[in-house]
């Protein structure tokens, strides 16, 4: 199955403390999102990826933010499960081809996703969604670009995820709604959970 196609949202995560991984990561699966992505913003992040790999194998963790191939190695050495970055370089895109994991390169505009399609990429990350052109512009490029699917990601929220997903060539989207910096230093993994649960039904709810 593709990446893709786990589950409408894929959780954008900032970790600060590798200790709040695993209990956030449980919380995120029993709410139905099993696909995480752990953004290698902070230091902690690595060593986040780690634990989840280690510790919740039910959980899909990848990581985001991927800027270079040193970053690419990093993390699968972390025991990463698919790569997401925030744009794409040569360098970049060799280096994840060659993981032998999913990635989703970013993309903002038609002659990347093409350029990215001409290498044999059919699923990328829209990255960022709504300055980038949101909705419309991911609409108009399912015309003259009919076998590409995308991972909007960037201002996505909970009132304008479903108009996201209603496109045919959207998979699914990330977000950071759902673990908010607030509760993960509150501890409050049920809230966390509950979010997930609410984000798990956006493709099928009305």
């Amino acid at each position: 199955m593709s990446l893709l196609d786990l589950a409408p949202v894929v959780p954008v995560v900032v970790i600060e403390d590798a200790g709040t991984a695993v209990p956030l990561a449980r919380a995120l699966v029993a709410g139905g999102l099993p696909a995480i992505e752990i953004t290698l913003r902070t230091s902690a992040a690595v060593d986040a990826i780690r634990r989840i790999a280690a510790e919740v194998p039910e959980a899909v963790v990848g990581a985001g933010t991927v800027r270079t191939p040193g970053d690419v190695a990093a993390a699968l050495d972390a025991g990463a499960r698919f790569l997401v970055s925030p744009g794409t370089t040569p360098s970049l895109l060799t280096a994840m081809v060659a993981a032998g994991v999913p990635y989703l390169p970013g993309v903002a505009t038609a002659t990347e996703a093409m350029t990215l399609a001409e290498r044999g990429v059919r699923e990328m990350k829209f990255f960022p969604a709504e300055a980038a052109g949101g909705v419309g512009y991911l609409k108009a490029l399912s015309g003259p670009l009919p076998d590409v699917r995308f991972c909007p990601t960037g201002g996505i929220t909970p009132a304008n995820a479903r108009s996201y997903l209603s496109l045919s060539n959207v998979g699914c989207v990330g977000g950071s709604w759902i673990t908010p910096a607030v509760l993960l230093a509150a501890g409050d993994y049920a809230r966390i959970e509950k979010l997930a649960t609410e984000a798990a039904g956006l493709r099928t709810s009305p």
